[in-house]
C-alpha cells in the first residue's frame, strides 16, 4: 500500500544550515516521541502513516519518516528533512511518496501548519467510512474538536501527484482536523505537541463514540450553546496541557524506550 518516492532530478544544495541548531534537535525528539507513543496506543497502519513536522526557523524544509521504517522503529535521527521539490536534504532513505505529496503541499499551502499528522487509527478512520457527520457532539472528549474539523468527502485514491495533494491541503480551510472520507484523518497544529494532543484525544473521542453507538442506543447530543461554552474552556490551557502531556511521553519513553532520543 506504501510507495516510495522518486528520487528528485537535481539534489538540493544547502548553505549555512543550522539543522543541527538545539531547536531542531528538539525538534526531532519531539517528533520522534509521537511516532513511538502512537505505535504503542494502535495509532498507526504497517509502514503506512505519515508525521511532519516543518524545521525550526526553516519554512522551507520539513522533518518526516522515512519510508519502510514503523513508527514503533523512528528514532530523531532517522527521520528525513525535505524540502517541498522533493529533495532529502538530510537522512537516509526517502518519504513514503503519499508522505511527500501530502504534507509538502500542506505545509507549503497552509503556513499555519507547522505540524501535520495523518493516520489511519482504526475509531477516528471508521467514522470517516461512515456517510454523514463522523464526529458528534455528545461526549466531553469530543466537544474539544467543537467548531475545529472539517470532513473531506472527495476520495481520489493514493495522493500520488501535486495536484491531489494541492487538494487535500486546500480541504483544510480553518479547520485542525479533517476527516478525510473513505480514507483516515488528519490533524494539523502550531507545533508537534498540540498536534499530537489532538490527535490522541481525537482518537479517544471516536472510540467513546463508536463504543456508544454500538449499544444500538440513541446518542444524546450536547445542547450547541453548552458544546461552544466547554469547547471554550478547553481551549483556555488547551496548548499548555499539550505541552505537559508530551513532556509525559518523553518521561514514560525514556525510561522505557530511551532509544526513540538517538
Amino acid at each position: 500500500m506504501a510507495h516510495a518516492l522518486g528520487a528528485p532530478a537535481a539534489p538540493a544544495l544547502l548553505r549555512n544550515s543550522e539543522l543541527d541548531a538545539e531547536a531542531v534537535r528538539q525538534a526531532r525528539i519531539d517528533l520522534a516521541a509521537c511516532f513511538r507513543m502512537a505505535a504503542r496506543l494502535g495509532m498507526h497502519e504497517g509502514i503506512c502513516n505519515h508525521f511532519s513536522l516543518v524545521v525550526p526557523g526553516r519554512d522551507d524544509l520539513f522533518l518526516v519518516n522515512p519510508y519502510g521504517w514503523a513508527f514503533a522503529e523512528v528514532t530523531a535521527s532517522r527521520l528525513l528533512v525535505c524540502d517541498y521539490a522533493g529533495n532529502v536534504i538530510a537522512g537516509e532513505g526517502v518519504p513514503e511518496a503519499t508522505a511527500f505529496f501530502i504534507h509538502a503541499r500542506v505545509h507549503r499551502n497552509v503556513p499555519r501548519a507547522k505540524a501535520c499528522f495523518h493516520t489511519h487509527m482504526p475509531n477516528a478512520t471508521s467514522l470517516a467510512m461512515l456517510d454523514g457527520p463522523p464526529l458528534l457532539w455528545a461526549g466531553q472528549s469530543a466537544l474539544k474538536f467543537y467548531g475545529r474539523t472539517v470532513v473531506d468527502e472527495d476520495y481520489n485514491g493514493l495522493a500520488l501527484d501535486t495536484d491531489e495533494g494541492d487538494r487535500i491541503a486546500a480541504s483544510i480551510g480553518d479547520a485542525d482536523i479533517v476527516f478525510m472520507k473513505n480514507h483516515g484523518v488528519m490533524v494539523v497544529g502550531a507545533n508537534a505537541a498540540e498536534a499530537w494532543d489532538d490527535l490522541y484525544y481525537l482518537e479517544r473521542a471516536a472510540e467513546a463514540q463508536r463504543l456508544a453507538l454500538s449499544t444500538g442506543r440513541t446518542l444524546k447530543p450536547v445542547p450547541p450553546a453548552m458544546a461552544a461554552k466547554t469547547y471554550a474552556q478547553m481551549r483556555e490551557g488547551d496548548r499548555d496541557s499539550a505541552r505537559l502531556h508530551l513532556e509525559s511521553i518523553k518521561r514514560i519513553l525514556a525510561k522505557e524506550q530511551p532509544d526513540f532520543a538517538d
